[in-house]
């Protein structure tokens, strides 16, 4: 399909693909849903004005490139007739989501046994979850412990696993970690999870390990939207925001990413929109969540202070350095933070060959206000405060959809670069 001549006069201010609102609880299958990977000639406001009769559900927020787009059945015929230049990368939504989410079993093992390697075999119910970092904590007592920092709009803990080493807890820099800020971003949980597993399993072995654990004091929060993440395993797969309902809209969700208090006011790189997917709030910080966040990160800024912050999300490969509220805007210590960037790509290359792209958060992928990377920057004086999206990228790209043969490579590549970035920050 090719990109057939449009007349100028069509309207070229930014529209937001969203399938219908479904009713409250009510499940959406994606079946028979296609996704196709459109090509806008950097014209992405005229491609989305085509689309908009359609039912149509955006999976990508950088679209200056092409906009991978999941169309409705009824639509197909339609949107075929539009003669667009795209690609499929899902023939059949609701069926790849099915094989996704045939959940592995975990019925957790005994308080001092250390859960196995297959649990990357296969994602999990969120309650799983909670039993896998249980049984992890408590098989190393004696130097990791499960917190809670507050809880979220539907009353579930805010959880994270504190790991410490030789000097005792507490008394070493922050290395902070954040899972799972977008629901439906399913990888990044087990990402982390990985990465917590090898701290603790390695402690006691691998002397380059032991040197990492002892010289920070690790805080890992897989699940910084655990309602968003519930509901996208029970009600909709593709579900990005936490649950708060707002008087007076019948749309659900705010954007955690964007309700940080710093640069929340500015405009462009959020939604004022209760129904879009980066909608930042009524005020900064005004969700549950992000203010249980807030509380802890001042904590932890006001003890030994932060050394490395990563607020993993997915997809699309990119290494993304602070800020991003303006695009002309770097960090003080840029130079450096490229350089370990530079070296995290290569080190995360080696294990498979998987690419990822390094930058500016704003200026190598898009605008962002009232995010977490630039207050942990700014405001907790964090020295290196990035975002990484993880796999997949690529014409091939299945999107947030990611197979679970993909969860253990993802898991490992990432686990490789942390052991060559944390010894020399």
């Amino acid at each position: 399909m090719k990109l057939t001549s449009i007349v100028t006069q069509l309207l070229l201010a930014p529209l937001a693909l969203a399938a219908a609102a479904p009713k409250v609880n009510q499940k959406i299958t994606y079946d028979g849903y296609k996704v196709f990977r459109i090509s806008t000639h950097h014209d992405a406001a005229i491609v989305k004005d085509l689309l908009k009769p359609l039912t149509t559900v955006a999976m990508n927020l950088k679209d200056e490139e092409h906009l991978d787009v999941a169309i409705a059945p009824q639509d197909l015929d339609a949107f075929d007739a539009l003669n667009l230049d795209a690609e499929v990368l899902h023939e059949d939504l609701g069926s790849d989501i099915k094989a996704e989410s045939k959940f592995g079993t975990y019925g957790g093992v005994s308080a001092r046994a250390v859960p196995s390697l297959t649990w990357w075999n296969s994602y999990h119910a969120y309650a799983d979850h909670i039993t896998f970092y249980n049984d992890l904590a408590g098989a190393f007592p004696n130097n990791s412990e499960i917190f809670n920092i507050g809880t979220s709009v539907q009353g579930r803990q805010i959880f994270g696993l504190h790991i410490w080493g030789s000097g005792g807890k507490g008394s070493k820099p922050a290395v902070y970690f954040h899972g799972t800020v977008h629901a439906r971003e399913w990888i990044s949980a087990k990402v982390v999870e990985y990465i917590s597993y090898q701290l603790l399993t390695q402690y006691s072995t691998d002397l380059a390990v032991m040197a990492i654990v002892d010289k920070y004091d690790f805080y890992i929060l897989p699940f910084v939207n655990p309602d968003g993440f519930v509901y996208s395993q029970t009600n909709d797969r593709l579900w990005r925001k936490n649950r708060q309902t707002r008087s007076g809209s019948s749309c659900v969700g705010t954007d955690i990413n964007r309700n940080w208090p710093y640069k929340w006011s500015l405009t462009g790189g959020a939604s004022t929109n209760k129904c879009s997917e980066t909608y930042k709030g009524q005020a900064a910080s005004d969700t549950p969540e992000n203010a249980a966040l807030v509380a802890f990160t001042t904590t932890l800024k006001n003890s030994h202070g932060i050394k490395l912050y990563i607020d993993w999300h997915s997809f699309g490969q990119y290494i993304l350095l602070p800020y991003g509220y303006d695009c002309t805007q770097v960090a003080a210590n840029n130079a450096q933070q490229t350089t370990l960037a530079i070296g995290l790509k290569t080190r995360i290359a080696l294990s498979y060959g998987t690419q990822f792209t390094y930058g500016p958060s704003c200026s190598t992928l898009y605008k962002t206000t009232g995010s977490s990377a630039d207050y942990m920057t700014d405001v907790a004086l964090t020295e290196f405060a990035w975002t990484i999206e993880l796999r997949p990228t690529g014409s091939s790209s299945s999107g947030f959809i990611l197979p679970p043969a993909q969860i253990l490579p993802s898991s490992i590549e990432q686990w490789e670069g942390m052991k060559y970035l944390l010894p020399i920050m």
